[in-house]
Order: structure tokens, then C-alpha cells, then sequence
């Protein structure tokens, strides 16, 4: 499985070698903390899946690794089975959206420090 770093000023997933050669791709992915516009939790990542994948691996409902391709851009998906997942919405980036599986998704909702979107109100 994929590791996450959340660093002061970015986002760095670091595949290992299976997803890169899952996925086609030879580095890892590396996002500006300033480009994320919004992330979410989600039990059920295969709603979100948009596009057709290309290029990378994928048995329906239980893995998705790889980049997507949709009319308006790109995602990147790193999904394994329906456990939790954290969606992430870029903007001005390779890809227009991640997905990714990981045990650790509050904890990195939490990292990412999002300041809430314009009229939404924030309940403590």
C-alpha cells in the first residue's frame, strides 16, 4: 500500500514498485498543499470513479490503480476493495482528482489542515 507524507507545503503519495508498474507510472505523486481545493471520506469509492482508465489496472470492485481520463481532464486512483477512502480534488495539477484507499484517511483529512469551503459553517 501506497505512503502518504504530508509535508508543510505538499502531498506526497509514494507508490510502491507493484502500483507504479500497475499504474504505468515511474515516480510518485507529488501535489502543493495550495492546489488541493477540497477532500473528502468516503465508504464507497466507486461512485466517484469517473472516465476510463488509461493507462493502468483495474478488476471492478476491487482494485483501480492508475490514471483515469474523462472529458475535462484526469484522476489518479489508488482503490482496493470498498474500504475507506479519501477524495481529493486538485486544481491546476497533473490530474484533476485522487482517490485513495488508506486505513489512515481521518488522520490524513486531519494533516491536510482544509480551511472550510465559502458558506459553510463550522460546527465544534
Amino acid at each position: 500500500m501506497a505512503v502518504l507524507f504530508v509535508h508543510t507545503d505538499r502531498l506526497e503519495i509514494r507508490l510502491t514498485r507493484a502500483e507504479k508498474v500497475l499504474s504505468f507510472r515511474r515516480t510518485d505523486i507529488v501535489v502543493p498543499l495550495d492546489s488541493i481545493r477540497s477532500a473528502a471520506l468516503t465508504d464507497d469509492p466507486w461512485v466517484w470513479v469517473r472516465g476510463i482508465r488509461a493507462p493502468g489496472a483495474a478488476v471492478p470492485l476491487t482494485l483501480a490503480v492508475g490514471t483515469w481520463k474523462f472529458h475535462d481532464g484526469k484522476d489518479f486512483l489508488l482503490v482496493k476493495g470498498t474500504r475507506t477512502s479519501v477524495v481529493i480534488d486538485l486544481e491546476g495539477q497533473e490530474f484533476s482528482r485522487i482517490i485513495v484507499t488508506t486505513s489512515h484517511s481521518i488522520q490524513l483529512l486531519r494533516a491536510l489542515r482544509l480551511p472550510p469551503l465559502e458558506g459553510t459553517e463550522v460546527i465544534q
